[in-house]
């Protein structure tokens, strides 16, 4: 058996292990959440090696470019680089930690795939030295970072692998743990170093093993616990959020039933010192709220009836929504319709899971041509919009040409704009932007 490892090992960016790694840190997966810690870390000190099996994102990197629209990540990136204390590669190197942070999308009926995770298990695990440290950061189901542990102890049988159920973990020769992403695109560079982290490790010295880097850049608490609590956590969270953003959703519905105004409704409603609804919108997107929720119901499929009701109001309000726009298009036949926003939330250009650009894909095959699009975070239309007549406008030429207006996204290029503006027009204002 190798030599167990040391929970004192690893504290800052200047500890080493013996053999030494090739690198302090691998970061594996440069997307939305693995490219800025990469930066992060890098920029606290930490020598960092971010593994993509993209080509042309290790290219970017490599050359101080990134690859996605993050608010400060391009600076962070290109200092980092120069520094030469983050390197990007298609392979993955030896390391002290080793930190995953790759897609965990849905399957057909909602279930998790946690093939990404499994695969990044897999390139780690010939690399691992005695003493390393695994984290899971993906979003994933209750037992995933178990999983993990297991393909580690099949693929290498001579390591000693911490087990969930072990009450002494002292002869282990790695660590494992969990620690979830809580962050809010836009501000992600500032929240990773902000925010509290929950750490939970397979075993009480896992977690104290993983603490031991978050501490090293987090300036909020780092709050240890066991891996089935934080891997709980992290869906709890967005489970939390998506239900009452369902209620503002649903109460928007019922308003458009019974003819009262929502957003006065709210505004009112929320005067009650105890009573906070949330805003409503075309419906709910990006890769945490729209998905994690569905990770809780596969757990406990018959007791999340809450959260998976939650679920459906929520994917629901994008067809409610078109349903809407196409009834107005109704009263201005032959009318050209002009959609404001595509990304599933304001000032960022992810469209993962927006039901912006999912009502836009619903309508574009019928109107096609009639229909423009504004979206001041794309140089091109997304793919699902490619190829059906659908115009890539601006702002000015939108409100001139259209004779109906929907607001789906609240960008800040857009706050400017009050209902004067729209004189002539046809405007449904999803957002409520006009009424703020």
């Amino acid at each position: 058996m190798n030599a167990p490892f040391d929970t004192s090992l690893a504290t800052g960016p200047n500890a080493l292990l013996q053999p030494a790694p090739d690198h302090q840190i691998a970061v594996i997966g440069l997307g939305y959440i693995g490219l800025p810690t990469a930066a992060v870390l890098a920029n606290h000190g930490w020598n960092v090696c971010g593994v993509d099996v993209s080509e042309d994102v290790v290219r970017t990197v490599n050359a101080g470019g990134v690859h996605i629209e993050e608010r400060d990540l391009d600076q962070l990136v290109h200092n980092a680089i120069a520094s030469k204390k983050l390197t990007a590669s298609t392979a993955v190197p030896a390391a002290h930690f080793y930190l995953i942070a790759v897609p965990t999308p849905l399957c057909e009926k909602n279930t998790p795939d946690v093939s990404y995770v499994e695969a990044a298990a897999r390139a780690i695990a010939p690399k691992i030295l005695p003493g390393a440290c695994i984290i899971v950061e993906s979003t994933s189901p209750v037992g995933t970072t178990e999983k993990v542990a297991r393909i580690i102890a099949e693929m290498r049988s001579d390591l000693a692998v911490p087990a969930f159920d072990q009450t002494l973990d002292a002869q282990a020769d790695i660590a494992l743990a969990y620690c979830p992403e809580r962050v809010l695109p836009g501000k992600i560079v500032h929240e990773l170093e902000s925010n509290d982290r929950v750490i939970g490790g397979i075993t009480p010295a896992c977690a104290e093993r993983a603490a031991a880097l978050y501490t090293s850049f987090v300036k909020g608490d780092c709050l240890k616990t066991n891996v089935r609590i934080a891997e709980t956590v992290k869906l709890v969270e967005n489970s939390f959020r998506d239900v009452n953003i369902a209620f503002a959703n649903e109460l928007s519905m019922i308003a458009d039933e019974i003819g009262v105004d929502v957003w006065d409704v709210i505004r009112l409603a929320n005067r009650h010192p105890r009573v906070n609804v949330l805003q409503p919108g075309p419906g709910v997107g990006g890769h945490c709220i729209a998905v994690d929720p569905w990770f809780l119901v596969a757990g406990a499929p018959k007791a999340a009836k809450l959260v998976s009701t939650a679920r459906e109001v929520n994917d629901y309000k994008a067809e409610h929504t078109q349903k809407r726009i196409r009834a107005l298009l109704d009263a201005a036949p032959g009318g050209r319709v002009a959609l404001l926003g595509l990304a599933f939330k304001p000032d960022i250009d992810d469209f993962r899971e927006s039901p912006a650009l999912e009502i836009a894909a619903s309508l574009a095959p019928d109107l096609g041509e009639n229909m423009l699009v504004v979206e001041p975070f794309a140089q091109t239309l997304p793919a699902e919009l490619q190829g059906t007549g659908v115009q890539l406008v601006g702002l000015d030429a939108a409100l001139s040409e259209a004779e109906v207006i929907v607001i789906l996204v609240d960008h800040t290029a857009f706050k400017h704009l009050v209902s004067n503006d729209f004189a002539g027009r046809i405007v449904f204002d999803t957002r409520g932007m006009l009424k703020r």
